[in-house]
């Protein structure tokens, strides 16, 4: 239930922090992408709060033995760059500069019944479904079928 609790307010916050600061705007997303004489600046703010807020954040999460609403950290497994994170990347850099959407902003432009927010969404789960039929598939596979070390 802590669980739960924490998890909802840090989405709200999340959310509420998107909606305030035009993330949840495409076309104010776009301007700040597109490097032209139309090109808008703001969006450096809320970048460099979010460092600066993340920043203070891991510094705090350092510090303790256990995160405030589970027994451990689960920290990210995979520590290699490799050509599925590469090509991950690049997808959703180019659908982000396409549609001036990423999923959070989405889903709060949803939220709202915005169109634009609903069609994004529905091009992402395909996406999602589509990687879990092709290379989601081969990736378990792979999981599966790795020796397991004896070393602990």
């Amino acid at each position: 239930m802590k669980q739960l609790v924490f998890a909802s307010l840090a989405g709200a916050c999340f959310g509420a922090g998107l909606a305030l600061s035009g993330m949840t705007n495409p076309a104010l997303v776009l301007a700040f992408l597109t490097l032209n004489a139309s090109w808008n600046p703001t969006l450096i703010v809320v970048m460099g709060s979010a460092v600066v807020v993340s920043t203070a954040g891991f510094a705090y999460a350092r510090r303790r033995a256990a995160p405030l609403a589970d027994t451990e950290f689960h920290e990210p497994q995979a520590k290699q760059i490799d050509v599925r994170l590469l090509v991950g990347s690049a997808v959703f850099g180019v659908g982000w500069g396409l549609s001036g959407y990423c999923p959070g902003p989405a889903f709060v432009g949803a939220a709202s019944l915005d169109y634009r927010a609903l069609a994004f969404l529905a091009a992402f789960i395909i996406g999602l479904m589509l990687f879990e039929l092709t290379l989601g598939r081969s990736a378990a596979a792979r999981t599966a079928a790795a020796p397991v070390s004896s070393d602990g």
